[in-house]
């Protein structure tokens, strides 16, 4: 970090006294140039200690820290006036929130514990108490959970509608079931991460299709399991999204044959949320991690384009990464880093516990991508 000490000491590192008036001068101008440019061009840039194999927590803590929404909604104290009153609780997001104002007003060169934020965390979720290592894509599940029930604006939720909504289209009864979906959950946390997946069950029988939309607040993909060590990500997506047959123990009742028959199953995104969380499933389905793929997946940093799996044609889908959580390593022992888009100057760098230095955008692919923050670049398709 001695390069960002010389940037902000600026004259200090100059020595010499002996140079002529004009060299001074424009040592000067140079100088305040260089100021002129925000101090808040380089905050945000501070470690997190190692509490003990916590560098999972610390990886995702950093990718939410440059969620520049998500960030301004703390830095700001705008999450105050969400509170929910009526659950008395929010040490989650008061904890958060505090762990990120240190996180963007300490100097570049502190560390900051996350110990209070932990304690907070696994009293919500006690599979996170002591220090053993975990998995990121689910913490960060959790985190989400949390802080999403505490800033959640519905304070009495309604009982469940019988309403039908089949007879409806597909379009329509998709906003229906996003307006029932709010009327229990609205938050802040939900306008920034939740999206909507149109599930389509056709009978191979009758042709009969029903369609079902639910919310979801990441994308699990599936990695194509080729000979050749990269796919990419279009792959892993295509995979997530291309139509299965369900047959055997799987079939389920088609609604207008009344028996069970076989069906395909497609899904495709009827919804696309502000920023997309694309977990890539490197690890075994087993609680116990057995294995791990180490492929490469190829992603791209400007321009992911899903318009491609969209269910409405006229949908903007269009994303830019942000940050990625890696995991380097295997099973038994692995690392968390963290590599992240600083949202006020736009230069990427690595966050590794403590440690934060400056990168280059094209080390930002590597095969340790586990978990890819995409912020939405156009109007995302509201309903």
């Amino acid at each position: 970090m001695r390069s960002y000490t010389l940037a902000m000491h600026g004259l200090s590192s100059r020595r010499d006294h002996h140079v002529p008036g004009t060299v001074i001068l424009s040592n000067i101008v140079d100088f305040m140039l260089h100021r002129t440019k925000p101090v808040k061009s380089v905050q945000g840039l501070v470690g997190l200690r190692n509490l003990g194999n916590t560098c999972f927590m610390n990886s995702i803590l950093q990718c939410l820290s440059n969620t520049k929404d998500l960030r301004d909604y703390c830095l700001q104290n705008t999450y105050r006036r969400d509170l929910n009153s009526k659950t008395c609780n929010s040490a989650i997001m008061e904890e958060f929130a505090r762990l990120l104002r240190a996180m963007w007003t300490c100097s570049i060169n502190e560390i900051v514990s996350p110990s209070e934020f932990k304690t907070q965390i696994q009293k919500y979720a006690p599979r996170f108490m002591g220090y053993n290592q975990q998995d990121a894509q689910e913490f960060l599940r959790f985190l989400l959970d949390g802080l999403h029930n505490e800033v959640n604006r519905v304070t009495v939720r309604p009982k469940p509608t019988c309403q039908d909504l089949d007879h409806m289209p597909d379009t329509e009864k998709a906003k229906q079931m996003w307006k029932r979906y709010l009327e229990r959950e609205d938050s802040r946390i939900v306008e920034l991460f939740v999206g909507q997946l149109k599930s389509s069950l056709t009978c191979m029988e009758c042709g009969y299709c029903s369609t079902v939309f639910d919310p979801f607040w990441d994308l699990s993909l599936p990695i194509p399991k080729k000979s050749i060590p990269e796919v990419s990500l279009m792959d892993c997506i295509r995979l997530f999204t291309k139509e299965d047959v369900l047959d055997g123990e799987e079939k389920p009742t088609c609604c207008r044959c009344k028996t069970r028959r076989r069906c395909t199953k497609k899904f495709t995104i009827q919804r696309f949320p502000k920023f997309l969380v694309l977990h890539l499933k490197r690890f075994s389905e087993a609680r116990i991690r057995s294995s791990k793929l180490s492929s490469f997946v190829n992603f791209p940093l400007r321009d992911l384009d899903l318009r491609e799996f969209a269910s409405e044609p006229s949908s903007q889908a269009k994303y830019n990464l942000y940050a990625v959580s890696n995991h380097s390593g295997t099973t038994m022992g692995g690392h968390y880093t963290a590599y992240c888009k600083n949202p006020n100057n736009s230069e990427w760098y690595t966050f590794n516990d403590s440690r934060v230095t400056p990168m280059s955008s094209s080390q930002v692919k590597s095969s340790d991508a586990y978990v890819l923050f995409y912020e939405l670049s156009g109007p995302s398709s509201r309903m």
